[in-house]
């Protein structure tokens, strides 16, 4: 089939729900010091606000705002500097296990630090079918399919949180009057679905800012694309749901999707980078589009919106297709572009995997041309990437079995020995660097903006792995080994080289220690520390046990005669087969003094007819499939 015959194909059978913390840097550190939410509060990278509360946004700063523009604009901000990431990460994870308990799929994906998805299909489904259509307004969705009592009540019958368009609110009830102006969306149950996807989505809300101290922004939808833009539309501590109708009624009548993807900068949808959305504004332009230069993080002087895009002639997949695809490109590009313009996302929700596919750190520099800057830098990145392995790559050991407060000391000490508690679950086969050097200056002194990144890999040096070194001593000897010999590989003139970013990754993840199948080897250390109390059943101890004094004299008769029969047996074996062990009868003693009722079935174990006979010659016992092969080695000559 080619590329323009494919028909556009909307998948609505999701209902998927963004999450997007608000100004999630600074919410982090307000719940650590909760004065600052009344402050104004910025975070600082390098040389540039990365993000700010919104008491400061009131006050006129704004993002990727250079720090003393920021500091001139509002004197008393308080700038906070967040270069070092751990928090972060830590509230993140926090915040996604919180959201990940509540989904029964287990399809909740993070994307970056302040960004979550949620497959709530199931759940929608499931609370669908229980609901009473003749009343509506005292519902109850379930939280749990095998506890009734978890969940929370609500209005069915009315969507929560803000719509779009603003237009579009209607009740479930006023659906049957309105049936003429309805689509097909409306008649297969996609409204209602979205109304207790809308109702989810504001209980995981009010629980997270309750339980958590963290706000966010909510979009909902039936994909990732429109969930997560439409989210934007009434931040902070907002909800929006796109309405149906998703499909055009025909020629005269879009459906709610065109319109809300068509006013978008064509930029602005997530899957069309910087390079790509240049590439389609210089076609749609006729003329390279302007943008900011000067800039770390660029942006476009020239905003094309998605209609233009779209309603240029010939525009569709193949000549989107002719316009991006290149070596390296994903195939079928233009398609996916063409689909991402109309609305159409069928990516599914990720389920969370035990372990990253990869772990990079970089950072971005107006300056690095000396190579003792660089290598200084390196030592640094080389430290972060090392944390961030053994913070997402290391399962410690007595927090996984509860420890007691004994072990914890001793592990404390052991870390300052710089012994790491823990083990590796995880192994990066490969380390990776990358740099994106500067285009030489013009003889104008302008510059050529350039996105190109020099890569070069090694095998991963085994001493990262090491849990007996500090993280300063492995850092400055994989930079030695094998960092800088990379580097020189990249760049192996000694200047001339300007670099305004350097990237060291660990990739190549393979699991090898979990405790599920999924990984190409098997924790076993929790098996050998619970194998005491696994075979605790199964044990023979070898205790002396005195008579009972109150057992009856029957009792001691028939157990004592029970002993001389099994010794008689065995003896005759003994005599018969001129082969035995004292061992098995020795054991055999034990087993009948230590529990009678087994005896039966230890004697079924020392020998059975047709288990095996005696050679005749030579009088030695064996099992009867190798009688053969033994006659025949007394048949050999001499």
């Amino acid at each position: 089939m080619s590329l323009e015959s494919w028909p556009l194909k909307r998948n609505d059978g999701r209902i998927i729900i963004h999450f997007d913390y608000d100004c999630f840097y600074a919410q982090v550190l307000e719940s650590e010091d909760p004065k600052l939410r009344y402050l104004p509060l910025a975070v600082q990278q390098k040389q540039i606000i990365v993000t700010c509360n919104y008491e400061a946004r009131r006050r006129g700063l704004h993002k990727l705002q250079l720090v003393k523009e920021a500091r001139k604009k509002c004197p008393e901000v308080i700038i906070i500097l967040g270069e070092d990431l751990s928090r972060f990460r830590d509230a993140s994870k926090e915040l996604y296990s919180f959201l990940r308990s509540y989904a029964w799929s287990g399809k909740v994906e993070r994307l970056g630090f302040d960004e979550v998805f949620i497959d709530v299909t199931d759940m929608v489904d499931y609370n669908t079918e229980l609901l009473n259509q003749n009343d509506l307004t005292t519902s109850f969705f379930h939280l749990n399919r095998n506890d009734p009592t978890a969940g929370f009540g609500f209005d069915a019958s009315m969507i929560s949180g803000h719509v779009f368009p603003v237009t579009a609110r209607l009740s479930v009830g006023s659906l049957a009057s309105s049936s003429a102006s309805l689509t097909h969306d409306e008649s297969n149950g996609l409204y209602l679905r979205l109304v207790l996807g809308s109702h989810l989505a504001q209980y995981l809300r009010h629980q997270m800012e309750e339980r958590k101290g963290y706000t966010s922004t909510v979009g909902i939808s039936t994909n990732k694309l429109i969930s997560k833009l439409v989210g934007n539309l009434n931040k902070p501590k907002g909800q929006t749901t796109l309405m149906p109708p998703y499909h055009s009624a025909g020629a005269q009548s879009e459906g709610n999707v065109t319109k809300f993807i068509d006013g978008h900068e064509i930029g602005k949808l997530p899957g069309i980078g910087f390079k790509l959305a240049q590439k389609i504004r210089d076609h749609v332009l006729g003329r390279p589009a302007a943008f900011d230069a000067g800039l770390i993080y660029g942006s476009t002087k020239e905003a094309i919106c998605v209609k233009e895009v779209r309603l240029q002639a010939d525009m569709g997949p193949r000549l989107l297709e002719k316009l991006l695809g290149c070596p390296g490109a994903p195939k079928d590009i233009g398609r996916k572009i063409w689909d991402l313009m109309n609305g159409i996302d069928d990516s599914e929700v990720s389920k969370a995997k035990s372990v990253p596919q990869q772990i990079s750190i970089e950072d971005s520099y107006l300056k690095l041309d000396v190579m003792e800057d660089v290598k200084r830098e390196l030592l640094l990145l080389a430290g972060s990437l090392i944390r961030r392995m053994r913070l997402d790559l290391m399962s410690n050991l007595d927090e996984a079995d509860n420890a007691d407060s004994k072990s914890e000391e001793k592990v404390s000490v052991r870390k300052k020995k710089y012994v790491v508690s823990g083990y590796w679950i995880a192994h990066p086969r490969t380390l990776r660097l990358s740099t994106r050097p500067r285009l030489p200056l013009y003889p104008d002194g302008t510059r050529v903006r350039t996105f190109t990144r020099l890569s070069k890999s090694c095998n991963m040096p085994s001493i990262i792995f090491s849990k007996n070194h500090s993280i300063d001593f492995i850092a400055e000897k994989i930079v030695l080994e094998a960092v800088i010999p990379l580097f020189r590989k990249l760049h192996p003139e000694n200047s001339g080289w300007n670099l305004s970013l350097i990237n060291i990754c660990a990739t190549n993840i393979s699991v090898v220690t979990t405790a599920d199948k999924d990984g190409d080897g098997r924790d076993i250390s929790k098996m050998f520390k619970r194998q005491e109390d696994v075979l605790e059943g199964w044990k023979i101890k070898d205790v002396d046990v005195a008579p009972d004094p109150n057992m009856e004299l029957q009792q001691i008769e028939e157990t004592a005669h029970a002993v001389q029969e099994s010794n008689a047996a065995t003896n005759k074996l003994q005599d018969d087969h001129s082969a035995g062990s004292e061992d098995n009868h020795m054991a055999m003693e034990e087993r009948v003094f230590e529990d009678e009722h087994d005896a039966d079935v230890w004697d079924t174990e020392v020998a059975a007819p047709g288990q095996g006979e005696a050679c005749r010659t030579c009088g030695a016992f064996m099992p009867d499939f190798a009688m053969a092969a033994h006659d025949r080695f007394h048949a050999l000559p001499d």
